[in-house]
């Protein structure tokens, strides 16, 4: 079994975060007490100070095929300065095409998915494997990774999400727990409850049958976060809290709702 996956969890995106621990190691809090989330910023400036990027694309289609084929398309993004945040971004993009959650796939790299996909892929299979920066700055680089994966013979494509933030001075991907204070995990579920209704009451469907679709659509919490200029975004991946046409879902917590339930290192300061 790969390292990467010694920890691995169900959930096919989940295997990415189980090789954070190897890859990038694990530890606490930051060392100072200084805000990671700088003040009165617009995006742009935050952007200015974050880790260089480059670009990885490529669409490749099976070799040797005629005709109708099956194709994988990259568009990714390398980090030249930081060789461990490449590899995890190569490695959990990978992780992320395994369908069967009580599985883990017999590859660790796209290269090795690629090698994968060749061999068993029908002639209408597809996958797309997607990486942006999310939000940058002098602390933090979040990255949004997502793969669209489309078998011969479907109704529609199988996506699914997930956020790595990425401590830049101690080069480690930070959970929930890590940045949540002791014993306010239950208040964070709130915040993010209250940001869900707070998305259903600008959800026409929602809005039509309430009762349905709260029976239909039950709110669920979430580790998949993200930091951002204003507040933390949690996705939720298609079929999670809303039918397909929906897309995947974003829930925004404003960073004022979260004062006494993140860490305050992790809460923008009007001085930074």
């Amino acid at each position: 079994m790969s390292a990467f996956l010694s920890c691995a969890r169900p959930g096919r995106w989940l295997l990415a975060v189980a090789a954070v621990g190897a890859l990038a190691g694990c530890g606490g809090g930051p060392a100072s007490n200084i805000s990671l989330i700088p003040g009165n910023q617009i995006e742009a400036q935050s952007r200015r100070d974050g880790l260089f990027t480059q670009p990885v694309k490529w669409e490749h289609t099976k070799p040797g095929c005629h005709g109708q084929c099956p194709s994988i398309k990259l568009d990714s993004l390398a980090f030249p300065s930081v060789q461990r945040l490449t590899q995890l971004v190569d490695h959990a993009l990978a992780t992320m095409t395994g369908v069967n959650p009580q599985r883990i796939p017999p590859y660790s790299t796209i290269a090795g998915y690629e090698e994968y996909f060749w061999k068993t892929a029908a002639p209408r299979d597809s996958t797309q494997l997607l990486a942006k920066a999310r939000y940058r700055s002098k602390y933090l680089t979040v990255i949004e990774l997502d793969t669209y994966q489309y078998f011969t013979g479907a109704a529609h494509g199988v996506s699914a999400t997930q956020f790595l933030n990425w401590d830049n001075n101690r080069q480690t991907v930070l959970s929930l727990d890590q940045v949540l204070l002791p014993g306010q995990r239950q208040a964070y579920v709130a915040a993010l409850r209250a940001a869900h209704k707070r998305w259903l009451a600008g959800n026409p469907d929602a809005r039509r049958d309430p009762a349905s679709y709260d029976r239909l659509w039950p709110f669920q919490p979430s580790d998949n976060f993200a930091f951002t200029d204003d507040g933390l975004v949690v996705k939720y991946d298609s079929y999670q809290i809303a039918p397909y046409s929906a897309g995947q879902p974003e829930l925004r917590i404003p960073y004022a709702e979260l004062a006494g339930i993140l860490k305050p290192e992790y809460l923008p300061t009007a001085s930074h």
